[in-house]
């Protein structure tokens, strides 16, 4: 089907650029599959690496919310600090009455 005459192919130029395409796409598959398994590895590194999740565990840690201004604290003597500075005229909730600042 490819004859040569004076050394150019007598194939149209669709079926050149198709083969070439056909070709190129062959190529591109493998270095996509390549590719893809290299980044799935380095994502797997990543996530061991990183370990737990440091956002949710802070914001596990804030139990206390202030019942005036609904700031979150993680612990009760920084409640008791909070609400003094920032709530003085305003009275203490019974919880924060035994806590030792």
């Amino acid at each position: 089907m490819l004859r040569r005459m004076g050394g150019t192919s007598t194939l149209p130029q669709e079926s050149k650029s198709l083969c070439r395409l056909i070709q190129e796409d062959m190529a591109r598959g493998q270095q996509k599959i390549h590719s893809q398994q290299k980044n799935a590895k380095k994502q797997a590194g990543q996530k061991k690496k990183q370990g737990h999740d440091k956002k949710a565990a802070a914001k596990a840690a804030l139990i206390y919310t202030c019942t005036v201004c609904r700031t979150q604290m993680p612990g009760p003597k920084t409640f008791k600090q909070h609400f003094e500075s920032k709530h003085p005229k305003t009275p203490l909730p019974p919880e924060l009455a035994d806590v030792q600042a």
